[in-house]
């Protein structure tokens, strides 16, 4: 049930409604306020249908009811907008976690499983994690398994930590722990590794579900956890680290012939970044675009700053990468201007690179002050020749190539040439 407030404009009195607009008014004051007590009062005395379809909003307060509306219906609330909205006396106590409610109801044999709005009142349970209407529900015979008009199923909607114990449930009554929305063709592994639901992630996986299925994308719950939005960056590392040790797939590619390392390094997720590259990855693999890993670090590198993806740039080269080609530096500063330490780092992995003084038209003007020592240097360099020691640099770092990062700390040199050949050295430019 929609929680936005509603016109308090009713629908005028018909006689085939079993209550009058008073009821309907009460019902939201009682619903507004949390008073569960109320609501279960008014539901005793008023609603003569446990199923009875109560009409939350019309299409447009200018017309009458819709006449596909059946003849149980109570009365609603009109509103300008365009969208219906359908609900039972189930759907909104499952919804509020009323749970004297909702067992009253079901003793009075409301039906479980009926969703007039799209949403049964499992759904609904599910979706606020109230645990003991999950509970009721699934002994009265609610379908684990019964999707919603969005073509999701009761597991889709464990998507809060707090719903963990709902899904368990779900689980032990029957749900099907690999079921796939309609539209997107998400497992509930999908959700909570897109959500950084650590435990519902554990849980799935010890149910069986399969680590390695696509959605309709062609996305892995590897890739779904690489490029999430929800949770802190911590848990999504664990569940990366949970997927592999389960046999997740680092290099399956999606429709796009993306990675999860694309989308790691797209997300400036730097330790993500180091615990995919462990697993020996491609670190040069190009998606159906052209675009490498590195690419996908530079072009989100000036909105990421504050993520440090100068340590992903860093952690590719190390691994081997291929630079950008010197035609292209441009781009590249026009990308990630505002990370001088990015700039240096791919300016030291060349053998030499002429600096053009047409760059600076890439350069935003207030990045040119904010860094003004840095691009002074740095176009000074223009027609300059490399240091012996750059070049013996790169000349080592050639030849190790993909190893560098385990090969140069193997060296038996102190630790500040280390540093120097793994270039870690700040925004200095040499």
């Amino acid at each position: 049930m929609s929680s936005r407030p509603h016109s308090c404009r009713l629908h005028p009195c018909r006689p085939d409604h079993p209550v009058t607009s008073l009821f309907v008014q009460s019902l939201k004051s009682s619903l507004d306020s949390g008073d569960e007590v109320a609501v279960t009062e008014l539901l005793r005395c008023q609603v003569k249908h446990v199923d009875a379809v109560i009409e939350l909003s019309n299409d447009d307060w200018m017309k009458e009811p819709s006449a596909r509306i059946p003849p149980q219906v109570l009365l609603g609330l009109w509103t300008l907008e365009y969208a219906q909205e359908l609900t039972s006396p189930l759907c909104i106590t499952s919804s509020r976690g009323y749970t004297g409610c909702v067992r009253y109801l079901l003793h009075r044999r409301a039906d479980p499983n009926a969703a007039p709005g799209g949403r049964s009142p499992l759904h609904e349970a599910c979706a606020r994690g109230h645990v003991d209407c999950v509970q009721l529900l699934l002994q009265y015979g609610a379908n684990p398994n019964q999707m919603s008009d969005d073509g999701l199923c009761p597991l889709h909607y464990c998507d809060t930590n707090s719903s963990l114990r709902c899904a368990e449930l779900l689980l032990q009554h029957g749900a099907i722990v690999n079921q796939t929305t309609e539209d997107t063709g998400d497992t509930p592994l999908h959700v909570a590794c897109q959500l950084g639901l650590l435990d519902h992630a554990k849980l799935y996986l010890s149910r069986g579900e399969n680590v390695n299925l696509k959605n309709r994308e062609g996305a892995t719950p590897l890739s779904a956890a690489c490029k999430g939005k929800g949770g802190d960056k911590d848990g999504r590392l664990e569940i990366c680290c949970l997927l592999l040790q389960n046999g997740a797939d680092p290099e399956t590619q999606d429709q796009q012939e993306r990675r999860p390392l694309h989308h790691a390094c797209r997300g400036a997720e730097h330790q993500l970044v180091d615990l995919l590259l462990a697993t020996n990855v491609d670190v040069n693999a190009a998606d159906y675009n052209g675009i490498l890993p590195l690419s996908c670090a530079l072009q989100s590198a000036d909105l990421q700053q504050d993520k440090r993806p100068q340590l992903i740039v860093r952690a590719l080269l190390n691994h081997g990468a291929r630079c950008v080609c010197p035609e292209a530096f441009g781009k590249v500063l026009h990308c990630c201007s505002g990370n001088p330490e990015i700039i240096s780092l791919l300016y030291n992995s060349y053998k030499s690179l002429r600096v053009c003084s047409r760059w600076k038209l890439e350069i935003p003007d207030d990045v040119l002050q904010t860094h003004q020592s840095f691009y002074t240097t740095f176009f000074n360099l223009s027609g300059s020749v490399r240091s012996l020691q750059h070049l013996c640099r790169f000349v080592l770092r050639r030849h190790f190539g993909s190893h560098c990062h385990c090969v140069i700390p193997l060296l038996p040199v102190p630790q500040p040439i280390q540093d120097f050949l793994l270039l870690i050295n700040g925004d200095h430019l040499f």
